[in-house]
């Protein structure tokens, strides 16, 4: 039985992993202040993992929580595009300087490999389509920025110190435990949700923007493999699906899920937000024997059941 850090693993991306490592039989500690994650996402294993509460900023819980682990997935952060634009400085503290901390005690500890989740946003807005990793690259917003300082210091430190660490890309992934209550929330389950009340979406610009979006599933299988492929280390890789949509597809799509009109509200575009974005994943197949098990159709599907049980439940109780 190995032994996993999940960091963030009360999120959405981290306990959707904690959920399959748990099922896996693997040992997992998790780390999480729950600023944004959810103890509720831990539901029904609370009882088979172990529980940090703490900051991934503080050096000395960081040090107890990665103390005789053999894989660090690195999944907490403090997201959002919009967020970083209205506070920079919270968003470099948690992204660069508690991951700095995470990679330091890893490199005392010599643990067998270091994940990091990174974002399709270091990209920016180059027109350039699909997204390779050696592509040039143009960050738009303090988060991009900071995601790309936070891969670059993974991949220093493999350089460096031998330390075997992966950053993985994240291209707008999307499926069940995502937070569709915060204002930072992603769009699919702003989306989903607003059709289930009833409301209209809000759509930020005329809806041509596109997407490629991936179902978190798509995501776990991926950090599991960055943990034990040979080929991983030293490298930053897309997980995405190789597609893309526009959110007026979104919303069709959805429509004819729910069978329901969405009623979308367009408004002015957001300071920030990149334009259209799809990834290259021939390196991930090359390197991770990543292949997305998951369409982004059936994805979509599987949420939506997601966010109608929970709203059933939520009337009944």
């Amino acid at each position: 039985m190995a032994s996993y850090l999940v960091t963030g693993g009360a999120g959405f991306i981290g306990s959707n992993i904690v959920h399959e490592l748990v099922k896996r039989g693997e040992h997992v500690r998790v780390l999480d202040n729950l600023s944004t994650g959810r103890p509720e996402n831990l539901r029904g294993i609370l009882d088979k993992i172990e529980f940090i509460e703490g900051d991934i900023c503080d050096e000395n819980t960081v040090r107890r929580a990665v103390y005789g682990v053999d894989y660090v997935l690195h999944q907490a952060a403090l997201p959002s595009v919009q967020r970083s634009v209205n506070d920079p400085i919270a968003s470099n503290r948690v992204n660069v300087n508690g991951t700095l901390n995470l990679l330091m005690a890893a490199r005392e500890e010599k643990v067998k490999r270091f994940v990091i989740a990174s974002s399709s946003s270091v990209y920016g807005d180059t027109p350039v389509l699909p997204k390779v990793e050696d592509m040039p690259i143009n960050p738009l917003s303090p988060y991009a920025t900071s995601k790309l300082a936070a891969e670059k210091y993974a991949m220093n430190f493999y350089k460096l110190y031998g330390l075997p660490t992966v950053a993985l890309r994240y291209f707008n992934v999307f499926g069940p435990r995502q937070n569709p209550k915060s204002q930072y929330a992603a769009v699919i389950p702003k989306f989903i949700t607003a059709m289930l009340k009833g409301e209209s979406p809000v759509v930020y610009g005329d809806g041509e923007q596109s997407r490629d979006f991936t179902y978190i599933e798509n995501v776990v299988e991926a950090n599991l493999r960055a943990c034990h492929s040979e080929k991983a280390p030293g490298h930053v890789v897309n997980i995405a699906c190789g597609k893309r949509y526009t959110l007026n597809e979104l919303l069709h799509l959805l429509e004819n899920i729910l069978e329901m009109p969405a009623n979308a509200r367009y408004e002015e575009p957001r300071p920030g937000d990149v334009k259209h974005s799809l990834a290259s994943i021939e390196l991930a197949r090359e390197v991770l024997g990543y292949e997305p098990q998951i369409s982004f159709e059936e994805g979509l599907r599987k949420t939506v059941a997601w966010y109608q049980d929970r709203l059933e439940k939520a009337v009944t109780v």
